[in-house]
């Protein structure tokens, strides 16, 4: 049996789709807050189990049974170490034979601010006596496509990435890697670096953007603090914009950056390049 926590997110969802081509349907879980939002994963027969990662209790009977375990990073940036860590002991109690966990890409080198509750996660876990494997996810295509109406409506493409070669891979290229690793045999104590096949700048993307509409989009650099401000200023909160703007700064370090090609080797197909995923949304 195998349980996904985080099953109604937009990874979660893609990563279940993804095990129901190999796998009976009521051998595998589906872990989440509120179950009215798995009704489509329930009409296809996945067992819907409700827990909050925030309660052991509810989160060592939803994984009853389970064997298998992915670990979704919580959203909760500064909350999230402690309670992957209450997922982590509840699956010990379950006994769990092994975690998946999606962590950031090179968490343990990482300039991005965001790798510390990962690296103190990835070392609880290695604490924990259970045995995992790393899926240290690079950055997703959608976390920039999701800024492309704004700079068509103002000809500008935002950001602090410099000229930081971004390799990023669609949410549907992570799920299917996820899937792949909870389907394979001996996974216990692999690391997966995982990217986009193709790498591009900020730079780049604003031109493909241009070609695409025959409308120009110029690419503009910001300091850190600038792009935090400018972010607040369109409506996101102060916590999400202080971390995009600190994640373009780790991107203009070479943190969102590899070129190991081993998502692509475990998908067994090249990723989504940035040029399709951007016509797709045009």
């Amino acid at each position: 049996m195998i349980a996904v926590t985080g099953a109604t997110g937009h990874l979660g969802q893609r990563v279940i789709h993804n095990l129901l081509n190999t796998h009976d349907a009521q051998k595998i879980v589906a872990i989440v807050r509120n179950p009215a939002k798995a009704q489509q994963l329930a009409e296809k027969n996945v067992l819907v189990r409700q827990a909050d990662y925030s309660d052991p209790a509810a989160l060592a009977l939803a994984l009853q049974g389970v064997e298998k375990l992915l670990l979704i990073s919580s959203s909760e940036v500064g909350q999230r170490a402690a309670q992957h860590r209450n997922i982590i002991d509840a699956a010990k109690t379950a006994g769990v034979q092994l975690i998946a966990y999606t962590s950031l890409l090179r968490a343990d080198t990482s300039p991005l601010g965001l790798h510390e509750e990962h690296v103190e996660t990835e070392n609880y876990l290695a604490q924990s006596g259970v045995p995992f494997v790393l899926l240290r996810n690079g950055w997703y295509s959608e976390n920039y496509l999701a800024s492309v109406p704004a700079a068509l409506e103002h000809g500008v493409f935002i950001g602090s990435a410099g000229d930081g070669k971004i390799a990023s891979a669609t949410r549907e290229d992570y799920a299917a890697a996820a899937a792949t690793v909870l389907s394979l045999d001996n996974q216990a104590g692999k690391v997966y670096e995982l990217a986009g096949d193709s790498a591009w700048t900020l730079s780049e993307l604003a031109d493909k953007i241009s070609a695409l509409t025959s409308k120009t989009v110029v690419y503009q650099n910001l300091s850190e603090a600038d792009f935090a401000a400018t972010l607040k200023q369109a409506g996101l909160p102060d916590a999400i914009a202080t971390m995009l703007a600190d994640s373009d700064i780790g991107a203009s370090k070479g943190g969102l950056f590899d070129d190991s090609h081993q998502l692509s080797r475990l998908i067994g197909r090249p990723t989504t390049s940035i040029d399709d995923s951007l016509k797709a949304i045009l």
